[in-house]
């Protein structure tokens, strides 16, 4: 939105073209103030899993609650100076939680080594509370990188700049499923 970070990627106009074209999962995440405004224009859209920023949410779990009550799944991200334990009280209404290992804004960051920690911490406290919840990273993820953070616990990896900056962004993408299965 240009306030919660500097930077505005995708609108949606974007999205509603998208959804217009395909039935895959679309999964959203918002880098803005106030979340809770958009939360029924992107049920609308066609959106499957809505991300907000733990910082942007005045009262988390209200929006949580807004988000499922529009039929889609919860997300919420977390930046890098930003503990895992204010999700405590919340985490059993969450189905993924994304580290920022960057700070969000732009693409093409280095990743904060921190954010291992970070993964481990989490993980505990997700099978600490019996949740189901995914953890993706968002930032700085690479091939060299990649494997120990599935190791310490992420199930999902964004890896924009790294794959769309490659030569070759399909052989980039499959290097890295060879490495997370590995």
């Amino acid at each position: 939105d240009g306030v919660f970070v500097p930077n505005i990627s995708f609108g949606m106009p974007v999205l509603k073209a998208i959804t217009k074209h395909t039935k895959k999962y679309v999964d959203v995440h918002l880098m803005i103030v106030d979340p809770d405004r958009y939360i029924k224009t992107f049920a609308d859209l066609g959106t499957h899993n809505l991300t907000v920023h733990y910082e942007a949410c005045t009262h988390l779990h209200r929006t949580l609650q807004a988000i499922k009550a529009e039929g889609m799944q919860t997300g919420v991200a977390l930046n890098p100076h930003t503990n895992v334990n204010v999700l405590e009280d919340t985490i059993n209404d969450i189905d993924l939680v994304c580290i920022m290992s960057v700070n969000p804004g732009f693409g093409g960051q280095s990743f904060i080594e921190n954010t291992y920690n970070k993964v481990k911490q989490l993980k505990a406290l997700i099978e600490r509370k019996g949740a189901l919840t995914k953890i993706e990273i968002d930032g700085g993820v690479i091939d060299k990188n990649a494997k120990q953070l599935i190791d310490a616990g992420a199930d999902v990896l964004v890896a924009g700049s790294y794959v769309f900056g490659s030569p070759n962004p399909t052989n980039t993408i499959k290097g890295l499923k060879d490495l997370a299965n590995r």
